[in-house]
């Protein structure tokens, strides 16, 4: 899929915020500047939010709930992680129970990434635009792509 530029990236997280569920993980893979936070933006603004988005670097994990959003939502950002014990530390694992997650640098989960997670992989094109390729399990090919 090729988004052509920051809106086409907001646009397909806001289209995945009217499929989004419960227990949900949105994995998204890229190099800094890919577009990683841009999607998760627009996945917050389809789910209602109205405020600023920034990047949950230093934080870590920014959680979303109700009444700002329609669903609870945790945008996690595990650039920062650099030991695997530190993940146990943010009870991801907990938090599916009762939020859906926007995990960006996914890949420090290593083998922990659970097999029902939608995988995006966000690379920058020529001209600013990005291409974006998706891994889709069986909990999101009815989903998949969003509308």
């Amino acid at each position: 899929m090729i988004l052509a530029d920051e809106e086409a990236t907001a646009a397909l997280g806001r289209a995945l915020a009217q499929v989004l569920r419960q227990g949900d993980v949105i994995a998204l893979y890229g190099d800094l500047g890919a577009g990683k936070t841009t999607l998760a933006r627009g996945l917050l603004q389809g789910l209602g939010f109205a405020g600023d988005v920034g990047s949950p670097t230093f934080p870590i994990v920014q959680a979303y709930e109700p009444p700002d959003v329609r669903l609870p939502l945790w945008h996690v950002d595990l650039y920062r992680i650099e030991d695997p014990g530190e993940l146990e530390e943010l009870a991801l694992d907990e938090a599916r129970g009762h939020a859906a997650l926007a995990m960006e640098w996914p890949e420090r989960l290593g083998p922990g990434l659970w097999p029902d997670s939608l995988i995006l992989r966000l690379t920058v094109g020529e001209g600013g635009g990005r291409s974006l390729t998706a891994q889709v399990p069986a909990a999101w090919e009815s989903r998949w792509p969003p509308r």
